[in-house]
């Protein structure tokens, strides 16, 4: 039983579709995976130099165009709770572009498949 060769077009074209549409939303996971390492390891940094200060140094937090004061503690649980927060987003991130490349490698098959039963009919 053959598919017409106008069937066949039409889903190529949306297969080739969606395909590119993986591809599309992979860069963009990648640049917001690679976004979200560098904000935590941004935030790491901080919060080694923050447990490197005395107990007694007065730390501030901006504050739309003021700065606040703030105990070196509060500071420390916002860091790591911060941290912790993207590592989670990361690790989302991960799971969601392995969907979306097996989702791209798939589209790929499909679409060889049916150009290699084109090529025999």
């Amino acid at each position: 039983m053959s598919i017409p060769n106008e069937a066949l077009q039409k889903l190529a074209l949306e297969i080739e579709s969606q395909a590119s549409s993986a591809q599309r939303d992979i860069n963009i996971v990648k640049a917001t995976i690679a976004s979200k390492q560098r904000d935590a390891r941004m935030l790491e940094l901080t919060s080694t130099e923050v447990k490197q200060l005395d107990k007694d140094t007065k730390l501030y937090e901006g504050v739309g165009k003021m700065f606040v004061f703030s105990p070196t503690e509060d500071v420390e649980k916002k860091l790591s709770s911060s941290i912790a927060e993207l590592k989670s987003d990361v690790g989302n991130l991960n799971k969601k572009l392995h969907y979306l490349e097996t989702t791209h490698k798939n589209s790929r098959e499909h679409i060889e498949k049916i150009i290699g039963s084109t090529g025999k009919v």
